[in-house]
C-alpha cells in the first residue's frame, strides 16, 4: 500500500522555532532550543492491537489501512513518512509544586502535523518510540499497561465532552521492557508498546517556563509568538500584527478560562488526573499526559490514584482546581520577561476564578436536574449532597444517575420512607447505618421539593440529568481487565471498552456490567488503587 501523500504533512513548528543544533540523540541539556530532531527507534515486530475509528475517520485515514505497512510502520516507530519530520520538544516544569528543570518529551516524539480533510491541523505523536535527548537516562519506551491506560483513556474522556488530547492507535512493539511499577525494587520485563497520541498541539506551561527559568528571551518570545499565530490567531488584529503585552494578557486570560473549563469537567465526572505538574497542563486548555490517573469510585475529596502523591495529596480530586489556579500563577510568572508588568495575569487569573465558579454552579444544577442554580438554597443543597455521598462508600458515577429517578414530589418521597432510597442503593458499597438512612432521607425530601419548584417534568428531568451524569466512565478496574486480558494475548476487551465508551451516557442492553461500581478484588489492587507514573 503507498504512503500518504506527503503533502498532507506540515512541519509548522520546527519550521517556525529554533532547533536544537546538536543532531546526536543523546541526553543532554538543550539550550535556546524549542526541540531536537529525533528519529524513533524501530521495534522487533510491531502489531496493531487497536485503534480508533472515529478518530481516523475524522483524520481522513482509512482504519483499515492502519494495521499493515506503511501506517503500521510508522505509527509503531518503524518508518518515518515522506513528509513527517519528527522531534521530541524541549520544556521545563514544576513537580509536586517545586521546580525540576529540563524535562522534555523523554518518551514522546511527534511525527509532524497531519492535515484532515477539512484543514485542520493535527500533531501526531508517538508515545514510547524511543529514547529522545530529555530521556534523562530512561529508555524512551512505554509499557502495554501505561499504553492500553492512554489510548482508552484518552477515548473515554473525548466522548464525555472532556477537553483532552486523543488517541488514533495502539500497537504492541514485539520487546519487551523492563519496569518497576510500583518502585518497590522488584522490575521485571513487560511487553512494550507505542501509542499513537493527537492533539492540535502538544505545547504546556512548562514550553514557556523552561526559557524564562534560563534567562532566554528571544526562544521564550519564539515560542510564545508561534503558539498565538498558530492556535490564538484570533486574538491578533490581523495576521502580522505585533504581539504586544496587549495580547500576551489577553491570551493568558485565554488559558486561564480555557483551563477552568477543562477542570470543572474533570470534576463532573469523577477524573483525577493524579499528576498536574505545570509540564503536564496544556496551552490549549486539553487533558494531556494520562499517567496515574484515575476515577472516582466511592466519592472521596481526598483520593489520589498517585503512589508518588500518596503522603502529601497534591493532586487529589478536591484539590484540582486550586492546583490549576497555582500552575496559572507559575505560567504567569514564565511570561512576565515579555510584558514587565502583572497588572494583566491579575486579571487573568481573576477570570479562571469566576470561569470555575460559573462552571462550578452550572455543572451543580446540571447534575441536580435544575434549570439553574440558585445559591440561596443550593449552595446548602449540593455541599449536603456531598457530604451525605460520605456518609457509607457511595459511589460517585452511579449516585447521580440514581438521583435522576428520584420524584418532584415532596410528600410522596418523605411517605416512602427508607424506600425513597431504592434509586440510590446501587450506588453504596456498604449498608447505611439507621442514622444516615434517616439523613439520607431528609435531603432526599429537600431535594424533591427542590425540584418541584423547579418545575420541570420528572421524566425530561431524568433525561436531562442522564445527558451529563455518565453511566460509563474508565474505571480503573475496567481498564485493568483490558490489561490483564491482553497481557494474556486477547486484545478484545480494549475493542469493547472503546465501543462502551463511545456512548457513555447512554444506558444499552447488555453492557451492564460496564457500569458496575468497584468489585472488591479491586479495592486495594495495584493498577486499580494506587498507581506510578509508570502504569
Amino acid at each position: 500500500m503507498p504512503a500518504p501523500a506527503a503533502d498532507r504533512w506540515d512541519d509548522r513548528f520546527v519550521r517556525s522555532l529554533p532547533a536544537d543544533p546538536e543532531p546526536d540523540n543523546h541526553i543532554r541539556q538543550v539550550f535556546g532550543a524549542a526541540y531536537s530532531r529525533v528519529t524513533p527507534t524501530p521495534t522487533a515486530s510491531p502489531t496493531l492491537l487497536a485503534a480508533s475509528p472515529d478518530l481516523a475517520a475524522e483524520l481522513g485515514i482509512d482504519p483499515a489501512t492502519l494495521s499493515a505497512p506503511p501506517w503500521l510502520d510508522a505509527l509503531s516507530g518503524n518508518a518515518v513518512l515522506p513528509g513527517m519530520k519528527p522531534y521530541a520538544a524541549c520544556y521545563g516544569g514544576h513537580q509536586f509544586g517545586s521546580w525540576a528543570g529540563q524535562l522534555g518529551d523523554g518518551r514522546a516524539i511527534s511525527l509532524g502535523e497531519w492535515i484532515s480533510p477539512d484543514g485542520r491541523h493535527h500533531e501526531l505523536q508517538l508515545k514510547g518510540a524511543g529514547p529522545t535527548p530529555y530521556s534523562r537516562g530512561a529508555d524512551g519506551r512505554a509499557v502495554l499497561r501505561s499504553s492500553i491506560r492512554e489510548f482508552l483513556c484518552s477515548e473515554a474522556m473525548f466522548h464525555l465532552g472532556v477537553p483532552t488530547t486523543r488517541a488514533l492507535s495502539l500497537a504492541t512493539t514485539g520487546d519487551a521492557v523492563v519496569r518497576d511499577m510500583l518502585y518497590d525494587g522488584h522490575p521485571r520485563p513487560e511487553p512494550g508498546a507505542v501509542v499513537c497520541r493527537v492533539a492540535p498541539s502538544f505545547l504546556r506551561f512548562g514550553s514557556v517556563q523552561i526559557h524564562m527559568a534560563r534567562d532566554d528571551e528571544d526562544t521564550l518570545r519564539a515560542v510564545v509568538e508561534h503558539a498565538i499565530r498558530t492556535h490564538f490567531a484570533h486574538l491578533l488584529a490581523s495576521p502580522d500584527a505585533p504581539i504586544d503585552a496587549d495580547v500576551i494578557h489577553a491570551w493568558f486570560a485565554e488559558i486561564c478560562r480555557s483551563t477552568a473549563a477543562m477542570v470543572a469537567h474533570w470534576m463532573r465526572v469523577g477524573f483525577v488526573h493524579g499528576v498536574m505538574n505545570t509540564d503536564n497542563m496544556s496551552l490549549l486548555g486539553l487533558t494531556i499526559d494520562y499517567g496515574p490517573y484515575g476515577w472516582l469510585d466511592d466519592y472521596d475529596p481526598d483520593w489520589t490514584p498517585n503512589l508518588t502523591d500518596a503522603g502529601g495529596r497534591r493532586y487529589r480530586y478536591g484539590q484540582q482546581p486550586q492546583v490549576a489556579g497555582w500552575n496559572l500563577v507559575k505560567l504567569a510568572e514564565g511570561l512576565y520577561p515579555l510584558v514587565r508588568t502583572t497588572k494583566g495575569f491579575q486579571a487573568g487569573l481573576d477570570a479562571y476564578q469566576q470561569a470555575y465558579s460559573d462552571a462550578e454552579r452550572a455543572n451543580a444544577a446540571a447534575k441536580l436536574g435544575l434549570h439553574r442554580f440558585e445559591p440561596d438554597t443550593d449552595v446548602a443543597l449540593w455541599q449536603d449532597l456531598l457530604a451525605g455521598l460520605q456518609f457509607v462508600e457511595t459511589d460517585f458515577t452511579l449516585a447521580f444517575r440514581g438521583l435522576a429517578q428520584v420524584w418532584s414530589d415532596p410528600a410522596a418521597v418523605q411517605a416512602a420512607g427508607d424506600d425513597a432510597l431504592a434509586p440510590l442503593e446501587p450506588a453504596f458499597y456498604a449498608e447505611p447505618e439507621p442514622h444516615h438512612r434517616k439523613a439520607w432521607r431528609a435531603w432526599l425530601v429537600r431535594y424533591a421539593a427542590r425540584l418541584s419548584a423547579d418545575g420541570r417534568p420528572d421524566a425530561d428531568r431524568g433525561a436531562a440529568m442522564n445527558a451529563v451524569n455518565p453511566l460509563y466512565v474508565m474505571r480503573n478496574y475496567l481498564a485493568q481487565e483490558a490489561i490483564d486480558q491482553a497481557e494474556a494475548g486477547d486484545p478484545a476487551r480494549i475493542t469493547a471498552l472503546l465501543d462502551v465508551m463511545r456512548r457513555p451516557y447512554e444506558a444499552r442492553p447488555g453492557l451492564e456490567a460496564f457500569s458496575k461500581k468497584r468489585p472488591d478484588w479491586a479495592r486495594d489492587r495495584a493498577g486499580c488503587s494506587m498507581l506510578s507514573c509508570s502504569s
